[in-house]
């Protein structure tokens, strides 16, 4: 993130802290053609959810897919979009969300606070309440769900193993599409669904992987989603992975509010900064930006069935 503060009133060496790092970016030119943010995450940014979607829609963000990772949210993910007809949304356990819930979360780090171990039972109870919001007809998805072996240490797998396969089932028995949190576990993703049967829609969330996963991926039918960090130095594998990537399995994201695209890297996300993302990735893909926000919106329509 690029310092805009004067270097006045330090000393030496002394570095100025950005000033500017809770401002939210300025509003982005306008998209010809609406587009959907296929993954966000309203509930923890700034504002309200009407403030939120009427930015986006003056961009030409239209549509937003409001995702849950926990029972609580998962609930306001699905009232939300009730309430809402720009947003769908999508209910389930976060990867990480299933280890707290089985073997406790004694510091408290996570969004619903210190909780006592409640083993497969509990587990069990949530999923069950999952369950039953994915039968609801504005909720679209099931996800984030998936695997994540970057904040899980090995006493978690089994927990998130077992939980991401219940997901699989619920996604299936409803015909929902399965949105997939992949964190440093690509192998064991891409096992559980070959050995659970993947539903008819897949889509891997701020996709991850590289370009021949992205060929995996493609031979099986599976959406990628791609975030702002697309456009982050370090992301070569990640732009080499779009390339390869079919334009009609292309999806794009905020993840808000995290993952803010450059230049605004470490500022606060928000849907209505979508257009920065797939600006890039027109130009990764050698394509015009209209021809990309035609097929992505189409692609998540298609997804999340509206």
């Amino acid at each position: 993130m690029a310092a805009t503060a004067s270097n006045s009133g330090t000393t030496g060496g002394e570095r100025k802290k950005n000033d500017d790092k809770d401002v939210p970016p300025p509003l982005p030119a306008p998209l010809n053609v609406p587009v959907a943010d296929s993954h966000t995450h309203l509930d923890m940014q700034s504002g309200s959810v009407e403030e939120s979607l009427a930015k986006a829609a003056s961009v030409g963000v239209t549509t937003v897919i409001q995702v849950g990772c926990d029972l609580a949210g998962s609930r306001w993910a699905a009232e939300t979009a009730a309430a809402h007809d720009a947003v769908w949304a999508t209910v389930a356990l976060h990867p990480n969300e299933a280890p707290r819930i089985v073997l406790g979360d004694p510091d408290g780090w996570s969004r619903q606070g210190e909780r006592e171990p409640g083993g497969d039972a509990a587990l069990d109870a949530a999923l069950a309440e999952i369950d039953a919001l994915a039968a609801l007809p504005d909720v679209r998805g099931v996800g984030e769900t998936g695997l994540d072996y970057f904040r899980t240490g090995p006493e978690g797998m089994a927990a998130q193993e077992r939980s991401f396969r219940r997901h699989i089932d619920i996604a299936k028995r409803h015909g929902k599409a399965l949105v997939i949190h992949d964190r440093e576990a690509h192998e064991d993703v891409l096992r559980v669904l070959e050995e659970e049967g993947a539903p008819e829609r897949v889509v891997f969330h701020c996709y991850s992987g590289d370009a021949e996963m992205a060929k995996i991926c493609a031979a099986a039918g599976y959406y990628m989603s791609f975030a702002g960090n697309i456009t982050f130095k370090n992301a070569q594998p990640l732009r080499d992975a779009l390339a390869v990537a079919p334009s009609e399995l292309v999806l794009v994201e905020t993840d808000a509010p995290f993952l803010t695209p450059m230049p605004y890297r470490g500022r606060p996300n928000a849907p209505y900064l979508i257009p920065v993302t797939l600006r890039a990735m027109a130009e990764i893909k050698g394509v015009h930006e209209d021809a990309l926000a035609t097929a992505v919106a189409a692609n998540t329509a298609r997804v999340f069935g509206y």
